[in-house]
Protein backbone atom coordinates (compact mmCIF):
# COMPACT_ATOMS: atom_id res chain seq x y z
CA UNK A 1 0.00 0.00 0.00
CA UNK A 2 2.81 2.42 -0.37
CA UNK A 3 0.39 4.69 -2.74
CA UNK A 4 -2.49 5.25 -0.09
CA UNK A 5 -3.78 7.57 2.04
CA UNK A 6 -2.25 5.85 4.94
CA UNK A 7 1.35 5.75 3.54
CA UNK A 8 1.48 9.42 3.16
CA UNK A 9 -0.26 10.67 6.16
CA UNK A 10 1.69 9.57 9.34
CA UNK A 11 -0.73 10.96 11.83
CA UNK A 12 -3.67 8.41 10.01
CA UNK A 13 -1.66 5.74 10.27
CA UNK A 14 -0.83 6.69 14.28
CA UNK A 15 -4.18 7.38 15.01
CA UNK A 16 -5.25 3.86 13.24
CA UNK A 17 -2.15 1.95 15.35
CA UNK A 18 -4.07 3.71 18.70
CA UNK A 19 -7.48 2.03 17.70
CA UNK A 20 -5.72 -1.55 17.39
CA UNK A 21 -3.87 -1.72 20.00
CA UNK A 22 -5.92 0.11 22.37
CA UNK A 23 -8.87 -2.13 22.59
CA UNK A 24 -11.17 -3.59 25.31
CA UNK A 25 -10.69 -7.32 24.08
CA UNK A 26 -6.89 -8.02 25.24
CA UNK A 27 -7.37 -10.42 21.81
CA UNK A 28 -8.20 -8.06 19.75
CA UNK A 29 -5.39 -5.55 20.61
CA UNK A 30 -2.86 -8.35 20.03
CA UNK A 31 -4.62 -9.36 16.98
CA UNK A 32 -5.37 -6.13 15.28
CA UNK A 33 -1.52 -4.59 16.44
CA UNK A 34 -0.10 -7.61 15.07
CA UNK A 35 -1.78 -7.31 11.60
CA UNK A 36 -1.32 -3.61 10.93
CA UNK A 37 2.90 -4.42 11.83
CA UNK A 38 3.18 -7.32 9.44
CA UNK A 39 0.36 -7.41 6.94
CA UNK A 40 -1.53 -3.32 6.49
CA UNK A 41 1.15 -2.74 4.52
CA UNK A 42 0.46 -5.16 1.27
CA UNK A 43 -3.43 -4.01 1.66
CA UNK A 44 -4.52 -2.12 -1.24
CA UNK A 45 -5.83 1.11 -0.48
CA UNK A 46 -9.81 -0.29 -0.30
CA UNK A 47 -8.77 -3.11 1.83
CA UNK A 48 -7.10 -0.37 4.04
CA UNK A 49 -10.25 1.64 4.26
CA UNK A 50 -12.01 -1.66 5.08
CA UNK A 51 -9.32 -2.32 8.01
CA UNK A 52 -9.86 1.01 9.20
CA UNK A 53 -13.85 0.63 8.90
CA UNK A 54 -13.47 -2.02 10.75
CA UNK A 55 -11.23 -1.27 13.86
CA UNK A 56 -13.87 1.30 14.45
CA UNK A 57 -16.22 -1.28 15.15
CA UNK A 58 -16.82 -1.60 19.00
CA UNK A 59 -15.24 -4.65 20.22
CA UNK A 60 -18.44 -6.94 21.03
CA UNK A 61 -19.57 -6.07 16.89
CA UNK A 62 -16.09 -6.81 16.04
CA UNK A 63 -14.89 -9.78 17.35
CA UNK A 64 -17.70 -12.21 16.24
CA UNK A 65 -17.06 -10.89 12.84
CA UNK A 66 -13.66 -12.26 12.97
CA UNK A 67 -14.48 -15.26 14.26
CA UNK A 68 -17.33 -15.93 11.74
CA UNK A 69 -20.05 -16.30 14.01
CA UNK A 70 -21.52 -13.31 11.92
CA UNK A 71 -21.11 -12.13 8.34
CA UNK A 72 -20.55 -8.27 7.93
CA UNK A 73 -23.24 -6.27 6.72
CA UNK A 74 -20.37 -4.78 4.26
CA UNK A 75 -19.92 -7.46 1.92
CA UNK A 76 -16.18 -5.56 0.83
CA UNK A 77 -15.24 -6.13 4.74
CA UNK A 78 -15.19 -10.23 3.74
CA UNK A 79 -11.63 -10.68 2.26
CA UNK A 80 -10.08 -8.28 5.06
CA UNK A 81 -11.68 -10.57 7.52
CA UNK A 82 -10.46 -13.69 6.01
CA UNK A 83 -6.95 -11.84 6.03
CA UNK A 84 -6.90 -11.08 9.87
CA UNK A 85 -8.52 -14.94 10.30
CA UNK A 86 -5.67 -16.34 8.24
CA UNK A 87 -3.24 -13.92 10.64
CA UNK A 88 -4.77 -14.92 13.32
CA UNK A 89 -4.51 -18.87 12.60
CA UNK A 90 -0.70 -18.44 11.79
CA UNK A 91 0.45 -16.40 14.60
CA UNK A 92 -2.55 -16.98 17.45
CA UNK A 93 -2.84 -14.04 20.24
Amino acid sequence: MSDGAFAVDRDALNRLRWRCTRRALLELDLLLGHFLDTRFADLDEAQAQEFAELADLEDFALWPLINGDQEPKNPQQAAVLAMLRSSRTRNPA
